[in-house]
């Protein structure tokens, strides 16, 4: 079952936390991430000690998923299929009747502030009014101020010191009792009330972050009305089959992906697609699940129940991305493991060796050494990563990209090279009449419009549009033939006709005048559709794929954010090929490539860098799922969700830049936090070589750090407004 976790106050306190739980009984597989505030345990494991662990680190299990105050055994955790529905973004609001250490909902908050405020004021208030105190009153004074606001620290690091745990908490109440045992009861006061604002802080960060990727989960519809044998009943979005009718009113999200059958409105898909303008839907259109119908009423056949619409897959992608681990955070976690012991091992050594070898005093140096310790605790370190990454999956997943989790988000940021799909991807994947040659112009149109009427073929399409816009109407032709590969015979008006590729108009020579311009459209890559009847021919269609109309601004973007080669991939002939390059300005192309081969190619320019490959999913799977970094793109095609890292759920590569820029920016702010956390510390350790390092100045070294990091790693959710345009 899946569970909600709040207060969870560092990610090493989180994976701390899930050791132990998997020590319980059915508690093997139990995982629990800091990021989402998710834990995932077996169906038969006892909540009552899952939760007791939980509070002993000031964490608990949200109400709905267990009830805190009376502990009845009827547990209302919500059964994954409706996890959509509830989970996300709704924090009921429930007062646990804990005074939880990082109770981050909004009534936990502003108790929180309001107790630091009165530990501020009574601390304030004592060093004022200490010369005409006692100093016992004093003493007893700053103590409430400390209680006040460490506490809960103070009580969980007992704890932790008692079982040799050593975290931030088991640190901080080491200072504390250190400070009071040197007699400085002013400055412990002042650390417990630091710390108390640092978790705060830190606390708040997370949580806007993971607030920010809550609203974007809330964009799941939680009802629809059902229409049956003409009556209307409003159900839950759980309930619908496939197959059900449902009616969607103006203002209302369309429950699932479907078609429309009647009605007619413009919709918003922005919450699927990134795309901010409305996409005009009549019967026959397929429609998204989540997207919002604008004016109109439509009635659409769901054709796909909500867990497994485009909507349900992203955000279900989206929740786990932010699970999986970076290389970089895998590093951190690693690191911190090792570093705490580390600095345990030089706050001893600080403490015992100059008054032991050098004279120097015992109190000092005690004092000195509980400062490295506080200068030791790894938090803004750990913290350095993950605020960050969720915060750029959540801001291009506004801009409907979605990133599969953070290692690909950290990828995407260093891409040397992509690779791309020509059809489709640079080009809009139907073909269209680019050039015509005619030499009869009474027949010309009209018969190939006659012979090419009933034809589905992509090619006779291109031609029925371009004789459509030229306003001739047509009448049908007869005795119609397909020779495979080559083209069409047909009669029309009592007259043989041919129509196709210069094989199928075999029975004629041509002229040097056809024969000229035959070569001179094919050297421009174009595909010919000729038209002849017995003795001559009447002209020729020169038939190109579409370039879509941003790829070439697209492409010099791409190399403007860090790409340094852009390959084009195609089965195509190398004619057409170096047309659509030479259009677009890719650095490179290759064409007549078959699925293999390009998978080939693929892994031959990985040799050089990290590569990405650009697909519309369906005929690339092989090679997305070879790259380092697949990326689909086109309306959420499923196998594309499925075989990619990254998805664009746009049917162009408009939104790609933007993306990858988001993907530097948070790796450079990963490098920066962790040069800056570093940094202060180490300025902090140096500060004990000619014995500067005061506590205060540890806890704000550290404090500094976190709260730096974790503001900097929220600039990412902050959008442009022309991004979002």
């Amino acid at each position: 079952m899946e569970l909600r976790v709040k207060g969870l106050s560092c990610p090493n306190c989180a994976a701390e936390l899930e050791g132990e739980i998997r020590r319980l009984e059915h508690g093997q597989e139990a995982t629990l991430s800091y990021n989402s505030g998710k834990l995932i345990v077996n169906d038969k494991i006892s909540l009552e000690q899952v939760s007791r662990i939980l509070r002993s680190d000031g964490a608990y299990l949200e109400s709905p998923a267990y009830p805190q105050r009376k502990h009845d055994q009827h547990d209302h955790h919500h059964s994954h299929k409706h996890d959509h529905d509830h989970d996300h973004g709704h924090d009921h609001g429930h007062d646990h009747g804990h005074d939880h250490g990082h109770d981050h909902g909004a009534d936990g908050m502003k108790r929180i502030i309001a107790i630091l405020s009165l530990a501020t004021i009574l601390y304030i208030g004592t060093i004022l009014a200490s010369p005409y105190l006692a100093d016992s009153t004093s003493i007893v004074l700053y103590l409430i101020a400390s209680l006040l606001s460490g506490y809960s620290t103070f009580w969980r690091g007992l704890k932790n010191l008692a079982r040799f745990k050593f975290n931030i908490d088991t640190l901080m109440t080491i200072a504390l009792i250190g400070a009071a045992a040197i007699g400085d009861w002013r400055e412990a006061t002042l650390v417990a009330i630091l710390f108390g604002l640092n978790e705060l802080l830190e606390g708040l960060g997370m949580e806007k972050a993971r607030k920010s990727m809550e609203t974007l989960l809330q964009v799941a519809p939680k009802t629809a009305i059902r229409v049956e044998d003409g009556f209307e009943t409003v159900v839950p979005i759980s309930q619908l089959q496939v197959g059900d009718l449902v009616l969607v009113k103006p203002g209302e999200k369309i429950p699932s992906d479907g078609q429309v059958t009647s009605g007619k409105s413009s919709v918003n898909e922005a919450a699927i697609t990134g795309e901010s303008l409305p996409v005009e839907k009549a019967p026959g259109e397929r429609v998204f699940g989540g997207s919002l119908n604008n004016e109109g009423v439509l009635r659409v056949r769901i054709d796909k129940a909500y867990e497994d619409s485009s909507l349900a897959k992203i955000l279900h992608l989206v929740q786990e991305a932010q699970e999986t681990k970076t290389p970089t955070e895998l590093f951190i976690n690693k690191f911190s493991r090792y570093y705490t012991p580390i600095i345990i091992a030089i706050a001893i050594l600080v403490i015992a060796v100059p008054p032991l070898f050098l004279g120097g005093d015992w109190s000092d140096w005690l004092y000195q050494g509980l400062a490295v310790l506080i200068v030791g605790c790894p938090c803004a370190l750990i913290l350095s990563s993950p605020i960050a990454i969720v915060s750029g999956i959540t801001r291009n997943a506004r801009n409907g990209i979605l990133v599969k989790g953070g290692v690909f988000l950290e990828q995407l940021g260093k891409l040397d090279a992509l690779a791309l799909d020509k059809t489709g991807t640079l080009t809009m994947g139907e073909p269209h009449v680019e050039e015509t040659i005619v030499y009869d112009n009474e027949r010309f149109y009209m018969v190939a419009g006659a012979i090419e009427k009933a034809s589905v073929h992509p090619l006779a399409k291109a031609v029925m549009r371009e004789v459509n816009a030229k306003g001739i109407d047509t009448h049908d032709a007869e005795e119609i033939e397909t020779v495979s590969g080559q083209g069409i015979t047909a009669a029309y008006q009592g007259r043989r006709y041919w129509l196709g590729n210069e094989k199928s108009i075999r029975h004629l020579t041509f002229t040097d005048e056809v024969r000229t311009a035959v070569q001179a459209l094919k050297d421009k890559g174009l595909t010919l559709v000729l038209l002849a009847d017995e003795s001559g021919v009447l002209g020729m269609f020169g038939i190109a794929d579409r370039i879509r109309e941003e790829s070439p601004s697209v492409i010099k973007e791409l190399h403007r954010s860090g790409i340094k080669r852009t390959v084009m991939l195609t089965g195509d002939h190398a004619q057409t090929a170096a047309k659509v390059a030479q259009a677009v300005g890719v650095s490179e192309y290759y064409g007549d490539l078959l699925p293999e081969d390009k998978v080939a190619k693929v892994k031959e320019l990985a040799r050089t860098g990290t590569v990405g490959m650009i697909g519309d999913g369906i005929n690339d799977a092989p090679a997305l799922a070879s790259a380092q970094l697949g990326i689909a793109m086109g309306k959420g095609t499923d196998s594309a969700i499925e075989t990619a890292d990254i998805v664009l759920m746009q049917d162009h590569l408009g939104k790609l830049p933007s993306a990858i820029r988001v993907s530097k920016k948070v790796n450079r702010i990963i490098r920066f936090n962790i040069g800056t956390a570093m940094g202060l510390k180490l300025i902090a350790l140096l500060l004990t070589i000619p014995g500067w390092l005061t506590l205060w100045i540890a806890i704000l070294s550290d404090m500094g750090a976190t709260i730096f990091v974790t503001l900097v790693s929220l600039t990412v959710l902050i959008q442009r407004q022309r991004e979002q345009g």
